[in-house]
């Protein structure tokens, strides 16, 4: 099942994708882009694809500012505000999923791990988790990753926004030769993705 629409939150309508397997789907991960993207990058559309044809669901958010044709971001509170309400929507919309995962890209995995334990997920997605703004190693977001979840982090080795380290629940993959957008190789790296997924249990056998 494909289907686009909208979802109100305090912040105006954000736009949901929804892609499940046939028969729906026990886990979802529902994912979020960059600041200035959308969610046509090709890594998330890789993810998307591999991943519902493993068996799983998954939902790309396009966050209220960018609906209303904004590039330059919201604020974080804003944005973990209408991501927390769209979330909330979704959980009722889809009461058959049993585990829910979030994720995104850059900004979006950000958004997604400030608010992972309000939506209630199992896990973390993170792909081109920005580390710190470009040349500003001294401004590290390490702590965002920290959130006691079983957390995957795929960052390409040439990314200007540096790369995590691994640590308790957080599983680093580095991608050579990708840098910030993950263009490269994006089917690699929605491997990454389902492989972990189902290295957990969370795939479909």
């Amino acid at each position: 099942m494909r289907h686009s629409d909208e979802i109100g939150t305090p912040r105006g309508p954000a736009r949901v994708h929804t892609d499940l397997p046939a028969g729906g789907g026990t886990t979802v991960l529902v994912l979020g882009h960059g600041a200035g993207g959308d969610v046509d990058a090709p890594d998330l559309v890789a993810v998307r694809d591999a991943l519902v044809g493993a068996g799983a669901g998954v939902i790309r958010v396009t966050q209220p500012y960018r609906v209303a044709g904004r590039r330059a971001p919201a604020p974080a509170g804003h944005l973990d505000e209408a991501w927390t309400a769209v979330l909330a929507e979704l959980r009722s919309r889809h009461p058959e999923a049993a585990r829910w995962l979030v994720g995104g890209r850059s900004s979006g995995a950000r958004v997604a791990c400030r608010t992972a334990h309000t939506v209630g997920a199992a896990g973390i997605v993170a792909l081109a988790f920005p580390l710190h703004p470009p040349g500003r190693p001294d401004r590290s977001r390490d702590g965002e990753l920290r959130t006691g979840l079983p957390t995957l982090v795929v960052n390409g080795d040439r990314d200007p926004f540096g790369v995590p380290e691994p640590g308790p629940g957080v599983e680093v993959v580095t991608r050579p030769g990708e840098r910030h957008d993950l263009r490269g190789d994006p089917e690699g790296t929605a491997a990454v993705v389902r492989d972990w997924l189902r290295a957990r249990g969370w795939l479909p056998a």
